[in-house]
């Protein structure tokens, strides 16, 4: 029978040499996943727990996982990361952008254990990265967006100012201006990932100024609810299906599918042939969904958001095709010239046509 050991709080415990490294031996693989939120919100976190899940179903007793959540970026995550390598963890996931440096720190100290850290850019000879395309679903969500607003006004719950977030926000406006030339996007930061009162309060505010399509890079189903008690407004998923919103307000939704990649890696570990790597993997390859587009969308809009996705997946299209010029309009992509990866991974503004500033 698989174990599985949940962590309720950070322990303060001192920091280990080397020879505390984890190392599975004979016995089972320890798997060890750092959540920046409930298992239970109804969105990243939810979805990377459905990993964890995907690995104890693939590999049964050769896997013992450890799993905490609710841990905030910054000391507490190095402390919890910490924690799970003096434990015998020999793979963690470590699964927000802000836990990046401390993933470091830790692998630093525990060159045998393997770590895995999720949106980050930093990597060492025992810690990959790995992360999603999100803004591809970003680009179906921003064609649904520009054909069903009403009002021309389509709202945007952001968490933080990071290159993640900034792709998703461009890619859903290009999308939604190529269909509706009028359209406007607003966007309220929340500056947090998981706070339903805050992101509740964002999509109010947006919907009392107009928006009628409300958009989030937070990660619980308080928007969807908003927007519910509102009416006519149209929302989508966020990580997870939320299809409980379905099929309205929510339309469609973008889900994280983390359990393969999970799979591929704890396999890697266990054959002997683990070796950090960088992936960025979208539509085509699974490891972004796009949620079933409902029938409150109109029919030829739901076929062409399917085509659209489509392509996406096949590679026949890339979100970020030129002619797209920078916010202050300086020129950036040629027309049928597409985005570099580099570019895209460390973007820093905003597509002309969006009148909102970044934060610093």
């Amino acid at each position: 029978m698989k174990k599985r050991t949940f962590l309720a709080g950070v322990a303060a415990t001192a920091l280990a040499t080397a020879a505390f490294a984890g190392s599975h031996g004979d016995g089972p693989v320890k798997v060890g996943f750092v959540y920046v939120g409930p298992i239970g919100d109804g969105g990243w976190t939810y979805e990377h727990h459905q990993g964890l899940l995907a690995v104890e179903e693939a590999f049964g007793d050769k896997v013992e996982t450890v799993y905490q959540e609710n841990v905030p970026e910054g000391a507490d995550a190095e402390r919890a990361m910490t924690q799970m390598a003096l434990q015998g963890a020999d793979l963690i996931f470590t699964t927000s952008f802000g836990y990046m440096d401390p993933t470091i720190n830790v692998a630093s100290k525990f060159p045998n254990v393997k770590f895995e850290h999720a949106t980050g850019y930093k990597r060492s000879d025992n810690v990959s990265t790995y992360s999603a395309r999100f803004y591809e679903g970003r680009a179906v969500q921003g064609h649904i967006a520009g054909k069903m607003t009403k009002t021309n006004k389509i709202g945007y719950i952001a968490s933080f100012p990071i290159p993640e977030v900034i792709r998703g926000i461009n890619s859903a406006y290009i999308h939604a201006k190529k269909v509706n030339p009028d359209v406007e996007f607003s966007i309220v930061w929340a500056y947090t990932w998981f706070d339903p009162a805050k992101e509740a309060d964002a999509a109010k505010a947006l919907i009392e100024n107009g928006a009628d399509v409300i958009l989030q890079h937070t990660d619980s189903t308080a928007p969807q609810a908003a927007a519910q008690t509102a009416g006519n407004v149209v929302t989508f998923g966020q990580a997870s299906d939320m299809g409980e919103y379905a099929p309205f307000p929510r339309v469609s939704s973008i889900i994280d599918n983390w359990g393969p990649y999970y799979v591929q890696r704890v396999q890697a570990v266990m054959d002997g042939t683990w070796a950090s790597v960088d992936t960025w993997d979208g539509i085509g390859p699974g490891m972004v969904g796009i949620g079933e587009i409902s029938d409150a969308v109109p029919a030829d809009v739901k076929a062409e958001a399917e085509a659209l996705r489509d392509s996406l997946a096949s590679g026949e299209y890339h979100a970020f095709t030129g002619p797209i010029n920078k916010q202050d309009g300086s020129a950036w992509l040629a027309a049928g010239e597409t985005a570099d990866d580099g570019t895209l991974a460390g973007m820093n503004f905003y597509v002309e046509g969006i009148t909102a500033d970044i934060p610093n």
